[in-house]
This record gives C-alpha cells, sequence and structure tokens, in this order.
C-alpha cells in the first residue's frame, strides 16, 4: 500500500502565508530568545542576586537542552509527524517560558531555562521541515527565502525590543512568549499540512541522546565550576565522567544501525572542515555575545536598550549583505570569504577592548561593531552554503542538523570557558571584569583567527559553470 500523499500548498495562496507565517513565528520565538535573554543578565543577576556563574547557568541551560537534542528533534519529526512535533514543541516553549518568567530564584530559573531548550529543540528543525514538506516543489525555494528574509527581520528587531522589555522588568523578557506560543498553535493546527517520512526508521537513537546531553551537562559544569570554586575532586570527576559520556556517545554513533549523528558524513573533507570552521567561529560568537552586552552594562554604564541597540549594525549588515556575499562565494568559490571573514570579524573584537567606562558609542563601539558585522556576513552565508553542498542531496537536512548542534555545542562550551580562561571576576567588580574582558576578546580573536587558518588550508572551491 503507498502512503497517502501529502496536502501541499502554494506560497501565493492564504493558506500558504498561513503555513509561512507559523514557521517564521515558531522558529522566530527561539531564535530571539537567545538574543534577548543576554541583554536582560545584568538586571535579572541584581534581582536574583546572581553571581556569574549562575548568569553562564543562564544562558547555557537553554543551549545545552538545544544543541544535545536537537538532531533528535529533527528525527521526532520526520517519524511522528512535523506538525505534531511543532506543536508539541510551542507548546512545551511556552510552558518553560511562563516557569522561567515567574522563577523566584537562580536555581529554577535555569532548570526552567534546560526546559525551554527542549522546546526549542523540538521548534527549530521542525519550522523549516514543514516548509520543506508543505510547499509544492515549484514554491519551496522562494518560500525558503522569505522564511530566512523575515527571520533576519525578527533577529535585527530584537535586540532592540528586548532592551524596551528589560527597562520594565527583565521578566517580560519571558513572559512575552506563551501568547506568541499559543498563536504559534493555533496558526500550525488551523493552517499546516500534517507530514512525515513514511520510510524514516521507528526505532529512536535513545541512548545517543542521553550520552551525548549528559556528556555535555558534565563538561559545561565542570568548566563552569572550575571557575566559581577552583578544581576540586568533584568539579574534576564531573568533567572526566561528561567525557567518558561522550566518548560513549562516538562509540554508540558509530555502531548504531539508526544514529542521530551518522558519522558518515564526516567522510567528506569539506564537509569535515566547513564545521571546524563553525566551531571555532561560533565559540568566539557565543562568549562575544555573552560577555559584551554584560560589559556594555556593567563597565560602560550602559542601559538594557542601549546596550541591546549597539547590536543593532551587526544585524542590518548581515540583513542587506548576506544575499550578496552568498552571490559572490557561487561565483569564486567559499574559500576566500571563509579565511577572510573570520578574521575581520578578530579585528572587530580587538576594537572592542577600547570600550571601557569612557567609551562612546560613536567613536569606540560603532567602529567594532561594523567591522565585526562585515566579517560575520563574509563568513556565514558561504559556509551555510558550503556545509549543504558538501553533504549528498539525501543527507542535506542530517547536514544542516549537525552543523547547527556543531554550532551551538561551540557556543555552550565558549561560554563556560572564557570567562575561566580570561580570569573574569564577578561582575560586582567593575575594574577587574574590565581587564578580564579585555583578555576574553584576545582569546576570542584567537579562536577567529583560527577558523579563518583552517578555511584557508581546508575548504576547497567547487566552482560550477
Amino acid at each position: 500500500m503507498h502512503p497517502a500523499p501529502v496536502e501541499q500548498v502554494r506560497l501565493d495562496d492564504a493558506r500558504g502565508r498561513w503555513v509561512l507565517l507559523a514557521a517564521v513565528l515558531g522558529s522566530g520565538i527561539a531564535l530571539l530568545d537567545a538574543t534577548v535573554v543576554t541583554i536582560a543578565l545584568p538586571a535579572l543577576g541584581r534581582d536574583l542576586g546572581a553571581d556569574l556563574p549562575g548568569l553562564q547557568w543562564t544562558v547555557n541551560g537553554y543551549v545545552l537542552t538545544l544543541a544535545a537534542l536537537i538532531l533528535l528533534g529533527g528525527s521526532l519529526g520526520d517519524l511522528l509527524g512535523r506538525r505534531r512535533v511543532f506543536v508539541v514543541g510551542a507548546v512545551w516553549f511556552g510552558v518553560a517560558s511562563l516557569l522561567c518568567g515567574l522563577a523566584p530564584d537562580v536555581p529554577t530559573l535555569v532548570a526552567a531555562r534546560a526546559l525551554q531548550g527542549v522546546g526549542a529543540a523540538l521548534l527549530t528543525p521542525g519550522s523549516l521541515s514543514l516548509i520543506q514538506a508543505s510547499f509544492v516543489p515549484e514554491d519551496r525555494a522562494r518560500a525558503i527565502g522569505a522564511w530566512s528574509g523575515l527571520g533576519g527581520v525578527a533577529a535585527a528587531l530584537g535586540p532592540f525590543v528586548g532592551g524596551l522589555l528589560v527597562e520594565v522588568s527583565w521578566r517580560l523578557v519571558f513572559l512575552v512568549n506563551p501568547p506568541l506560543c499559543v498563536a504559534v498553535v493555533v496558526l500550525a493546527l488551523r493552517h499546516v499540512p500534517e507530514s512525515r517520512d513514511e520510510q524514516a526508521d521507528p526505532r529512536v537513537d535513545v541512548a545517543g541522546a542521553v550520552l551525548g546531553a549528559l556528556g555535555l551537562a558534565g563538561l559545561t559544569y565542570a568548566l563552569v565550576a572550575a571557575g566559581d570554586r577552583g578544581p576540586s575532586p568533584a568539579v574534576l570527576a564531573t568533567g572526566a565522567a561528561g567525557l567518558v559520556a561522550l566518548a560513549g556517545f562516538v562509540v554508540v554513533e558509530r555502531r548504531s544501525s539508526h544514529p542521530m549523528l551518522p558519522v558518515g558524513v564526516f567522510a567528506s573533507r569539506q564537509f569535515t572542515a566547513a564545521n571546524l570552521v563553525t566551531f571555532a567561529v561560533y565559540a568566539a560568537l557565543g562568549g562575544v555575545f555573552f560577555l559584551l552586552v554584560v560589559h556594555l552594562q556593567v563597565v560602560a554604564g550602559s542601559s538594557p536598550l542601549a546596550a541591546g541597540t549597539s547590536l543593532l549594525p551587526i544585524t542590518l549588515l548581515m540583513l542587506a549583505l548576506s544575499p550578496r556575499a552568498g552571490a559572490l562565494s557561487a561565483r569564486t568559490g567559499p574559500r576566500l570569504l571563509m579565511s577572510v571573514g573570520p578574521l575581520l570579524c578578530a579585528v572587530g573584537v580587538l576594537l572592542m577592548r577600547r570600550v571601557d567606562a569612557d567609551a562612546r558609542y560613536v567613536a569606540d563601539v560603532l567602529p567594532a561593531v561594523v567591522v565585526f558585522g562585515l566579517g560575520l556576513t563574509a563568513t556565514v552565508a558561504p559556509l551555510t552554503v558550503t556545509v549543504l553542498a558538501a553533504a549528498s542531496e539525501r543527507h542535506a537536512g542530517v547536514a544542516s542538523g549537525v552543523n547547527n548542534a556543531v554550532a551551538r555545542t561551540a557556543s555552550l562550551l565558549a561560554v563556560a570557558v572564557l570567562p575561566l580562561a580570561a580570569g573574569l571576576p564577578d561582575t560586582s567588580d567593575t575594574a577587574g571584569f574590565a581587564r578580564g574582558f579585555d583578555r576574553a576578546m584576545v582569546l576570542a580573536a584567537a579562536l577567529l583567527a583560527v577558523g579563518g587558518l583552517v578555511a584557508a588550508v581546508g575548504i576547497r572551491d567547487r566552482v560550477r559553470a
């Protein structure tokens, strides 16, 4: 018996536009949460009495579960129904956001953030797969382009909106999510057709998901705790257990007949090199965005709104120039842009060292974020295209998921490692935090330079006529 054909929609029809809106809103909620929460960190730290490790875990609790489960989330959508898993993710994310907004203390907030990450792991891969499955083939490229563009607009507005919300209360950053999640659920149930992969393996890689989550959690906890309490026996034991779990994850994925992470995709040298570049670049990005927004408020004395708005040029540059960077990469090959882009980002990060207590936005902050934004624009689009082109067509979804997981894991580890490596004190020590920020930016610039070097050596141009 042949499976029933999936009902598909057209972009020019009203229902097609509703499907697109549901996908954009679902992915946008998960995307914006990371941005606006970073802006809220100093305010929630003061209100809840959170020290620097508490702020790190507020970020990492979310990224940890998202990075560990995002591949599993995509697989569950293919197996159980993409709309069903997308709706479950929206409900889960909304309930977890409510718990975050009502959290009375830091441990409760961190636990709720981890639950948020689980919801985001279901929402993030589901939004693009909904578009791929719901639209007729001739409209998919336009729908994906619209999804990307509208998502970029949402990202551009995020820092500004986040700053406005934090000016009232940091809790609004979380409490604004549940109504949006309700809208996503209503749109999805009314307008999005259900679809699934009828040939998907019915077995779920539970062992891989558990080992990956335990490994990342143990290693991250050890790195954050080492910066707070030093390398005690308990901290070292937790870190060792995390490494053992990650080693077990690799063994399970190599031997499993239904792996969450098919290691065969790394047989491509181009794919492996692109993911190494991703790890170096996104590790630097995770550290820079975490520390810069806090530094602007704690050291430079900026308001949450001013700190959030200061990063707006980065997103605007990417919106305006990313299509041109992608087109140039298609003509010349990706290696040049992927090599120069991270180096330009490194220059921008080093310029951020000029931001101190007497910094002026136009003279000190703006040049740094503009140079950084130009470098990021030159890097991201060619990197994404290279990752997808390096895998076979049947593994395109896996390749995208793996690259997303690599980026999230890199950011997770950077937020744990950079403050430790730079010797950052608590935010109450303004002068010490400024010195630690200076050292952290040097380390982030070194990571970016490594990314550019890996691209220059490992990436090969594959120019199509």
